[in-house]
């Protein structure tokens, strides 16, 4: 196929292992459209991803290396891409840029302060399943556990006061949406970004605490040439959005995966298969984020015969890798915790590889295990509509998850 042959991807992210394998079915790179008409790039497999993410000759700085991006002013509904790639942080640099921003974040999510975080995250786990408990035996997981619990966890570790939690929640929503790719939108996000973040380090600059984003302020003040004032914005609104909405889904998807497969869930909590394994079968078949926008070639690469042209953009199809038959089998559209597939890649892979993989690690195996402890009877709401996901192409997760405890 030709690049005017692009496959138009769905916004709203609706089965997004069907679209990975028809994608997979014409080539291991194929012609794409984003939301709004951007044009890119979609590895369709494990292998080729795999190597793309490695690649030194793939970017993430597209005032660098996308030819378009000069361009974006003359497309309106391109606009919604700003909050992805208009945002200087790790998420958007490259080479020492983004060598020298993880270094800032980096004391964040040491093995250490993920450790000392874990008597908190139990405190929080048992206070959650304490109200659920005392409630009428319906509830929305999701909303009642599955967010609550990385929310407070990294508002604390970056003092985010409690009346700007809320705002937080919503300008995450917001970027996550990608069925809007209209000005509004665009401008609505980028405006949250300047009320939400700068207000929070405004905050921080009058309530200094023992938190990273005092930290990270102190850096700007005092070390100015080592973190700029948009950096510091920008590097706020990663940290904590990635901080707590991928951790939101990877415990709901987890919670949902073994409330499907009943026979699963009984293989777990009989001890014949770990936790481990189910939060990596969760990452592999069901990734917090399904496809991340965007990398950029920075010379010509050719992958199967197939040639992407220098400046062009690839996305990272982490949901399309983790399904691929050719590296997980025939079933590798199944969800078996025993299949024990730690090589997963929705964490990324090197220098780009989640900084906060540990602490999202750590959450889900404290919150999966106490919530069928507690509630050995937990069932999905046989009275409810058929789940719905988030509408996104780049998240993967539910919007509600309704259930019945059961004791």
């Amino acid at each position: 196929m030709t690049v005017t042959d692009r496959i138009v991807l769905d916004p709203f992210g609706t089965d997004v292992h069907a679209e990975s394998a028809r994608l997979r079915a014409l080539g291991p790179i194929v012609p794409v459209e984003l939301p709004g008409g951007i044009p890119a790039w979609a590895p369709t497999g494990y292998d080729t991803l795999k190597a793309l993410i490695l690649d030194p000759q793939v970017s993430k700085d597209p005032r660098r290396h996308w030819r378009q991006w000069a361009q974006l002013g003359e497309h309106p509904s391109w606009g919604w891409i700003l909050g992805w790639v208009g945002v200087i942080n790790m998420l958007s640099t490259y080479g020492t840029d983004h060598a020298r921003l993880r270094k800032l974040v980096a004391p964040s999510f040491t093995h250490r302060r993920t450790e000392a975080l874990r008597t908190r995250v139990e405190a929080i786990t048992a206070e959650l399943l304490d109200t659920l408990e005392k409630g009428d035996g319906t509830v929305d997981l999701k909303a009642a556990f599955a967010h609550p619990l990385p929310m407070r966890i990294v508002c604390e570790l970056f003092g985010v006061p409690d009346h700007l939690r809320e705002a937080q929640v919503r300008l995450v929503a917001a970027i996550m949406d990608t069925t809007d790719p209209t000005p509004e939108h665009a401008a609505y996000v980028q405006e949250q970004i300047g009320t939400v973040l700068g207000g929070l380090i405004a905050y921080k600059r009058e309530h200094p605490g023992d938190d990273m984003t005092t930290e990270l302020i102190r850096v700007r003040d005092e070390e100015g040439d080592r973190l700029g004032d948009e950096e510091l914005l920008y590097t706020l609104l990663l940290v904590i959005g990635a901080g707590f909405e991928t951790t939101v889904n990877l415990i709901g998807n987890a919670a949902v995966a073994l409330l499907r497969r009943p026979e699963q869930l009984a293989a777990v909590r009989g001890g014949e298969i770990g936790w481990d394994a189910v939060v990596d079968e969760t990452l592999r078949l069901h990734p917090p984020i399904a496809t991340l926008p965007l990398r950029f070639a920075v010379g010509d690469i050719t992958v199967g015969g197939v040639t992407i042209p220098a400046g062009d953009a690839i996305i990272t199809t982490y949901a399309a890798a983790n399904a691929d038959p050719a590296r997980y089998g025939a079933d590798a559209d199944v969800f078996d915790a025993a299949r024990a597939a730690d090589d997963h890649l929705a964490f990324g892979i090197g220098v780009h590889r989640c900084i906060g993989a540990p602490l999202a690690r750590m959450e889900a195996l404290t919150a999966l295990p106490a919530l069928f402890d507690r509630f050995p009877g937990l069932r999905l709401d046989s009275g409810a509509a058929e789940l719905r996901q988030v509408p996104s192409f780049i998240a993967s997760g539910w919007q509600e998850i309704p259930v019945r405890l059961l004791g």
